[in-house]
């Protein structure tokens, strides 16, 4: 008989148990992980962050299934194998579709770019080139250095001759940038030099519409205090603070938000913006990516194609999208 009935040939382990009584620890685990895949929200940010940490990878929950089936198999437990279905048939629901390729390209008006480049990237002529290369109209560069932001825009300048650059992001464009300024994003325990964002028009021929480049503060996984992101949650709030306050209705946001679109401490930005989102398109690192924490989003306008491009000197992947306005 099969491993999942008991009879004379297939004894149990221990004396009156069978292959649907053995294995409830195991059981309870796949429920407990099917839970955290559907409801990850219910997971409190105190103490840690736990909530926004579980979010940050929670594609990667997926791989406790083959490692449930692996150890119901060894346990000879009929109930954990049929439990580890649960969240088998909600990682399938939630990012099964990202697994398959997008179809032909749909009609756009812009291609964008959004690319932090490093602030120790060995070769940033190299990489301004790879960048040059993607014929995208819009290019968004975060950690810009005083010693590489020259090769950027010599490089950059026969393409995009339109540039704006506030503190260490900038913005490159195919078409004339009007009413560029800064945007306070910074938080309030932050030096006075700490600049990470802009707000720019780009006057494209389909019309006007504002660009906005941020970079939002890194996150760090510490002992004891879990992982970090209090300046980030509170520079996504001055982010979303200062979208609602734009006045143009067309909006197209870029930038390295060090935030998954799962992480709760987007949502600030989340509420006001479409992100692009296609396939997985982990960004970061670029070595061996695990998270898209580099993102490009919409307003009353339609990303209609996202892809991540190859890794340059940078430890993030350049991320681009195409957009109907």
């Amino acid at each position: 008989m099969g491993w999942w009935r008991r009879d004379a040939d297939t004894p149990s382990d221990v004396p009156g148990r069978t292959a649907w009584t053995r294995g409830r620890v195991l059981a309870s685990a796949a429920i407990l992980a099917g839970a955290l895949l559907a409801f990850p929200r219910l997971v409190p940010n105190t103490p840690g962050n736990l909530g926004s940490l579980l979010e940050t990878f929670l594609p990667w929950t997926g791989l406790a299934v083959p490692v449930l089936l692996a150890l119901a198999l060894l346990r000879r437990s009929a109930t954990a194998a049929l439990a580890a279905v649960l969240p088998a048939a909600l990682w399938a629901g939630l990012f099964g579709g990202r697994l398959f390729p997008a179809g032909p390209p749909a009609a756009h008006d812009l291609t964008v770019l959004q690319h932090n480049v490093s602030d120790d990237n060995p070769d940033p002529a190299g990489t301004a080139r790879a960048l040059a290369r993607t014929g995208a109209d819009l290019i968004a560069l975060e950690e810009l250095t005083p010693a590489a932001l020259p090769v950027y825009q010599a490089v950059l300048a026969p393409g995009h001759p339109h540039h704006t650059v506030v503190g260490t992001v900038g913005l490159w464009s195919r078409h004339p940038l009007t009413d560029s300024r800064p945007v306070d994003i910074k938080p309030a325990a932050a030096g006075a030099d700490w600049s990470r964002g802009l707000r720019s028009t780009a006057r494209t021929p389909s019309g006007d519409l504002a660009v906005y480049v941020a970079h939002l503060p890194s996150v760090r996984i510490r002992l004891p205090d879990g992982f970090g992101s209090g300046w980030r949650d509170e520079s996504a709030a001055a982010l979303g603070a200062a979208l609602a306050a734009e006045k143009r209705d067309r909006v197209v946001l870029l930038g390295d938000f060090n935030s998954t679109l799962d992480d709760r401490g987007l949502d600030p930005v989340l509420s006001q913006m479409t992100p692009a989102r296609e396939g997985f398109g982990f960004s970061w690192p670029a070595a061996f990516p695990i998270a898209r924490i580099d993102h490009v989003m919409t307003r009353a306008a339609t990303p209609v194609t996202t892809w991540t491009l190859p890794a340059t000197g940078s430890d993030h992947r350049p991320v681009a999208a195409r957009i109907k306005l």
